[in-house]
This record gives structure tokens, sequence and C-alpha cells, in this order.
């Protein structure tokens, strides 16, 4: 009895033949945790010039808390590696360090409107908030030593983000917004947690129903052909519930967030254009019905289109007039560190004008400077996403570096005035206890991926997808649209 061989494998000496049906072994990639020190202490010492110009221009000395402050955020700094170091020794060198130095440029800003404001301390508060982000950052690497174990509890943790975005609705609005809890003298801004744990929610349903996003037949919409609702109806409600209580909040910044990181998620698990058209069809239906019904939405869109308003009705500059006076006093090289006149906007480290604080005393070239930053952090996580292998990893580091995104973004389309203020916090820059440390828990996660996706794979668990592959049906095509 004969065995049928492929003639080409038959024509191949023996030893070759050996050698391609042995998989090479996994090069091994450098751990690299000496560049992400050396990168950490150029860090700190751009914190510590910023800090010490702050003095300096504001009071003709260097401050005395200098050693202090910096002391304290290189123990910090030191604290983080050392964790990364033992915890997730493969990790991308270059998350921690750019972190690192968005917080403490943030804290620098913080400081320099403490001195124009009597009474005023938030950065003592907000290097406390640092401390807490960071140990919550050595936390999960430590407790969390594979993604994958996130994955079985998404569903609760779906449950609980609505739960928390459901519980400022008890409390009084502020600013017109229903965004914050507040108990005593400690205030919490509760969606800053929920964007995580959906987040981690999307991942793991859209990993899970991927291919019947994709390939399965379900309901059409002119041209447009949707997967069966029994597969998008789940997220699609925990969705709607989260849009309806944030409008109830009127919070239109989270609302903001939180679709566009649905739709985010469900491009990058379909690859189908499509929904990205969707999305924004649905997003300008909503923010018209929203900005039309809502008098709080009215008034931010009503100053948008006409920020001067305030001075020729004689009232003053408001705060998007404001801002855009601030970006033309900076120029291109911005008035200096603590050199500039930002206070006139009001609380602007409380919020997203913390950009524009940036703007006048750093001027054009230290705003993008800090624009490149953001887009060195997003682009490592998304280069996590590419490299982890596995789709719930890929999908969950996306969307973490698409949370990044969108917030910057949106918050810089606001304070230059090309789109509506939001009332979103400027990642790592702007004073806000629950947005620094949910971002460490971000920068956490993505050091975590980073890790499981350099190591070679042998040496960690097998990658495991509980979708079994389906082929397409014939004749639908890959996008939806025929």
């Amino acid at each position: 009895m004969t065995t049928a061989t492929d003639p080409a494998e038959a024509l191949r000496p023996p030893g070759r033949a050996r050698r391609l049906a042995t998989p090479p072994p996994p090069v091994p990639q450098p751990r690299r945790r000496g560049a992400e020190l050396l990168l950490l202490a150029c860090a700190v010492g751009v914190i510590a010039y910023g800090y010490a110009a702050v003095g300096h221009a504001t009071s003709g000395a260097l401050p005395a808390d200098l050693a202090t402050h910096l002391g304290g955020l290189a123990a910090l700094a030191l604290t983080a590696h050392l964790v990364v170091r033992l915890r997730a020794p493969c990790a991308d060198p270059v998350l921690l360090p750019v972190a690192l130095l968005l917080n403490g440029l943030g804290l620098v800003l913080i400081h320099r409107l403490d001195q124009g404001t009597p009474g005023d301390r938030a950065a003592p508060a907000q290097l406390l908030w640092s401390a807490l982000g960071v140990v919550l950052f050595a936390a999960v690497l430590v407790v969390l030593r594979d993604h994958r174990d996130l994955r079985p509890r998404a569903g609760k943790y779906a449950f609980a983000a609505l739960c928390l975005m459901a519980a400022p609705i008890l409390f009084p609005a502020v600013n017109g917004a229903r965004i914050w809890i507040r108990i005593g003298g400690l205030s919490l801004q509760p969606s800053e947690f929920a964007k995580v744990l959906l987040a981690i929610f999307f991942a793991s349903y859209l990993a899970a129903n991927r291919h019947a996003l994709t390939f399965t037949r379900g309901p059409r919409i002119r041209r447009l052909l949707l997967p069966p609702w029994r597969v998008l109806g789940p997220i699609v409600a925990v969705w709607g519930i989260s849009l309806a209580l944030l409008i109830l909040e009127r919070d239109i910044g989270a609302s903001l967030l939180f679709f566009s990181l649905f739709v985010a998620m469900l491009y990058v698990a379909t690859g189908r254009a499509g929904w990205l058209a969707v999305g924004l069809l649905l997003a300008a239906a909503g923010a018209a019905a929203v900005g039309a019904l809502e008098p709080h939405v009215h008034t931010r869109v009503a100053d948008w289109l006409s920020p001067f308003r305030g001075i020729e009705e004689g009232q003053g500059p408001g705060q998007l007039a404001q801002s855009l006076f601030a970006f033309a006093a900076g120029g291109a090289l911005g008035a200096g560190l603590g050199q500039g006149h930002s206070l006139l906007i009001g609380f602007a480290g409380k919020s997203d004008f913390i950009l524009a604080t940036a703007g006048e005393e750093l001027g054009i070239a230290g705003l993008t400077a800090l624009f490149l930053l953001y887009a060195i952090f997003v682009a490592r996580g998304y280069r996590t996403a590419i490299a982890v292998g596995e789709p719930f990893g890929a999908l969950l580091a996306a969307g973490l570096a698409a949370i990044i995104t969108l917030q910057v973004v949106v918050i810089a389309g606001g304070v230059l005035g090309l789109i509506p203020l939001t009332g979103m916090v400027t990642p790592f820059l702007a004073q806000g206890g629950s947005s620094v440390v949910t971002n460490w828990v971000i920068v956490a996660l993505l050091v975590r991926l980073s890790d499981e996706a350099r190591t070679p794979r042998e040496a960690s668990r097998p990658a495991a997808d509980p979708a079994p592959r389906r082929d397409p049906a014939p004749g639908t095509p890959a996008d939806g649209v025929p």
C-alpha cells in the first residue's frame, strides 16, 4: 500500500524537509529595563527643571520644597520601575517613562497655577493622588499575572460600570452636570473608573463574537448588512443603558467617550469600515437632539459658535475666548513657565483648559511636544495590540489606547475651538484624583499586555480563542457593504 506524498516535498533533501518541519525557536527580545531606567531619570530631570523654572519666575528663587517634591517623584519612579523589573521584565520600556513625564508636567502646571491663586494648594493633593495611582499600578502588576484572567468576570465589570455611572444621579449637580460623588471632603468621578471596566467588557464580548459580527448575515439597512440581533443585542443594550444614564447626568464628554470607544473597538474587531460611518451618523444625530433639548448642552454649543459673544454683550470674555487669547499670547515659543496669565480662564487646572496654560507658557512648540508624548504613548499601546496575538488581549490593548486617544483629541478640539467643550479632564495633566488614578491603571494594564506580547510564546500561557472561526457565507462581503 502506498501513501500519496507532495511531489515538491519528495524532491526536497531529507535534511531540509526535517528543518522545515521543525518550527524555529522563538527569538527573545531584549528586556530594555536599563533603557527604561535611563528614560525615567531623564523624565525626572525635565520635571525638576520645570518646577525650578516656575519658582524662579514667580518668586525669583528656587522653591523651598524642590528637594521634597523631586525626592517623592523620584521614589515613585524607582518603585514603579522595580515592580516592572520584577513582575513584567519584558514589558515595553517606553510606556512607564512617558506616563511619568506627562504626570510630572501636570504637577508642574498645577503648581504654577497655585502660585497665582492665594490659598490654593492643589499640587500637593495631586502628588498624593499620583502616589496612589503608582501604588495601584504596582498592585495591578503584582495581582494580575495574565490579562486573560479578566475575561471570565467581564459581565460583572459591565454591571459595576453601570452602577458607577448611575451613582452621581443621587448627588447634586456641579457646573450643570451630575458627574461627581461627594462625601464629606472627598469627591470622585465614577465615569473615570467605568471607562476601563467597559473596555474590558467590550473586549471580552467582541473577542467571543467577532466572527459572527463580521460574517453572519442579519438585518439589512439599505446597503449596510448588520449581524444578527442575538449577537449585537447584549452589547448595544449595555451601551444604550450607559448612554441614557449619561444623558440624564448631562455629561456630554463621557457620553461621547463611551460611544466613540464602542465604535472604535467594534471596527477593530470586525474590520468593517461601515461601522465608522454608522457611528458618525449616530453621534451627529444624538448630538443634535441633545443639543436642542438640553439647556446645559445647548449653552456649550452656543458658546462654541460665538466664543466672543460675552465681549460683544459687555459681559467680558468667556472661558473659550480667554483660552483662544492664551494660545495667541503664547506664540511659537511661549511666554515661559510662570509668566503667563491663564488664571483669567478660571479653574484652568481642574479642567481641559490646562492645555491653554501649556499653550500660553510653552507656546506651540511645547504644546506640540505634549501631543507627541501622547502620540508615543498611544502608538506603543496600538503596537502592543498588534503584537499580543490573542483576540481578547489585542482588543483590550486597542481599547485602552483608544481611551487616551479620544480624550486628547476631544479635549484639544474643545480648547482650540474646533468642537464644543465637553468638560473632560486632560489625561495625566489636569487636576483630578479619579482621572490620574484611572490613567495609572491603564498604564499598568498596557504594561502587562506588552510584557506578555514580548515574552517568547513558549514561556507564556498558550493563547486560546473560544470562538471557532467560521468561513464567510458565499457572497457575503467583508465590510458589510455589497
